[in-house]
């Protein structure tokens, strides 16, 4: 590969840098900052600059968000490959750090205070883990082929989520897990993800029907085994492409069924739990003796799928009574109808449904949303910013947001697909994760769609750490991008 230096830096960078980006960055910042404003304006008719009140302080994080970027810019692109380690190293250092010398701050110790300004480490790790992903399979021949190279690409995300949690700050440490999207692109299998939508699907269907019965069990755990054993079917069938073993499997299941249904019809009692034992421990034996005439590695993988499933399913209770706090079993069991709190920990969310219903379509106009003006929404201007934006600007002003958002992500898509080495891809596609994962998980918290878990939408919420976190992630990203064409030469 030639590097070409026979040029004009700084003329070549104007010109190569991806101003479209950075336009779309800039509207996203100013909407955001004048979204703040309306969330905090209480009638004073105090300027929007004022830098005493929260949009003028957010003006202020803006102006210097673009001062950062400039300099993120002249930076040699090289620099961010040579010393991604090193920073990664220093972040995780500070975020150790952080767990002994933060104060306690709602019960989180996850923000650095120095005099008037506070900043949150966590923000600022995830380029630095962007960059070390990067870094790691940017290394010559590297491949997720082993499982020594899964086992380094998944330790550069899991340091940071556990010393995050540490922190006590759970929803800035699941923002890595999006992370698993640029494993996937980069050649991990795609049972990865079909194993955790499962996983996600099994948690919701236990807690969900947990109180009621069906074959004298939770009925959660019941349709949890049917599936179970529907996706067993579909494994052997598309995946092993054993037909005789998948057919040998669903007529055993009908007929199991069929004869639950007529022992039930006569009025006799079905223990669920020997029902549903005899037909997967059954299928575990069958597929057992299968091995021995057929892919013994697809039917292995499908019998781990078959017991690590059944394990799960017995565990989730546990996980859920023992692990998460209360205050968020009472989010998730909230969010999943199985209990209503609305003067509690569901008051947040039931305010900004209300709010932004109230919106309509083209919404009650700038300063004039009543829900935002008389703060029936708390952290409004943080993390419930978009109901601010749902009631003042309507159905239409929210699409407009989520349609620049998109812009954003797509860019940022097709330069990950236009760099012509792997790490400046890789970076990129951390990049889309991490925006991905804040903007779904905001707007579903608000729409209440998802636990409320603290997750900030991007440029929008107040903050300095998260606007500058963003920042640093897509300024480093242009300038990678930005010498693309000097590592296209061979």
């Amino acid at each position: 590969m030639e590097l070409r230096t026979d040029r004009n830096e700084g003329g070549t960078l104007l010109k190569s840098v991806d101003w479209l980006t950075i336009l779309i960055y800039a509207i996203l910042i100013v909407a955001g900052a004048v979204s703040i404003y309306a969330a905090t304006y209480n009638f004073d008719k105090a300027s929007m600059f004022d830098f005493s009140g929260f949009s003028g302080k957010q003006f202020l994080w803006a102006f210097l968000s673009f001062g950062i970027g400039l300099s993120l810019l002249l930076i040699d692109r090289r620099m961010y490959e040579a010393y991604a380690y090193p920073i990664y190293g220093a972040m995780i250092l500070l975020l150790i750090v952080t767990i002994f010398v933060a104060p306690d701050i709602k019960g989180s110790r996850s923000w650095l205070v120095f005099g008037p300004v506070s900043l949150q480490p966590a923000e600022f790790a995830k380029f630095a883990t962007a960059l070390a992903l990067a870094k790691l399979f940017s290394t010559y021949g590297f491949q997720l082929n082993s499982w020594k190279n899964y086992a380094i690409a998944v330790g550069i995300i899991v340091l940071p989520i556990l010393c995050i949690i540490l922190e006590k700050e759970t929803g800035s440490a699941l923002v890595y897990t999006s992370l698993i999207f640029v494993l996937y692109r980069e050649g991990m299998s795609g049972f990865v993800l079909f194993a955790a939508l499962c996983a996600i699907t099994y948690f919701v269907l236990v807690l969900k029907y947990a109180s009621v019965l069906l074959l004298g069990i939770p009925m959660g755990m019941a349709l949890v085994f049917i599936i179970v054993m529907v996706l067993t079917v579909a494994m052997l069938l598309f995946y092993c492409r054993s037909l005789i073993v998948a057919r040998n499997v669903l007529l055993a299941y009908v007929a199991g069924g069929l004869l639950v249904w007529g022992l039930t019809y006569w009025g006799i009692q079905v223990n669920g739990y020997l029902f549903f034992g005899l037909m997967i421990g059954g299928t575990i034996i069958y597929l057992l003796y299968a091995m021995l005439h057929d892919d013994v590695r697809r039917i292995l993988i499908t019998i781990g799928f078959i017991a690590s499933s059944v394990i799960f399913v017995f565990l989730v209770d546990m996980a859920f009574n023992n692990i998460l706090q209360e205050h968020q079993q009472k989010r998730i069991a909230v969010v999943l109808g199985i209990q209503d709190d609305p003067r509690g920990v569901g008051y947040n969310v039931n305010q900004s449904k209300i709010a932004i219903g109230s919106g309509g379509i083209t919404g009650k106009g700038f300063l004039n949303g009543t829900q935002t003006k008389l703060k029936y929404v708390p952290e409004q201007h943080t993390d419930f910013i978009f109901c601010t934006i749902g009631e003042e600007q309507g159905f239409v002003g929210s699409t407009l947001v989520l349609l620049a958002f998109l812009a954003l992500i797509l860019r940022v898509i097709v330069i990950a697909e236009r760099q012509h080495t792997a790490f400046g891809r890789v970076y990129a596609y951390c990049v889309a994760s991490y925006l991905i994962f804040h903007l779904s998980i905001n707007v579903g918290m608000v729409l209440g769609l998802c636990p409320v878990i603290g997750i900030p939408l991007p440029f929008f919420s107040y903050g300095g750490s998260s606007l500058w976190g963003f920042t640093f992630l897509l300024f480093i990203l242009l300038r990678i991008d930005a010498d693309r064409a000097a590592y296209g030469s061979w």
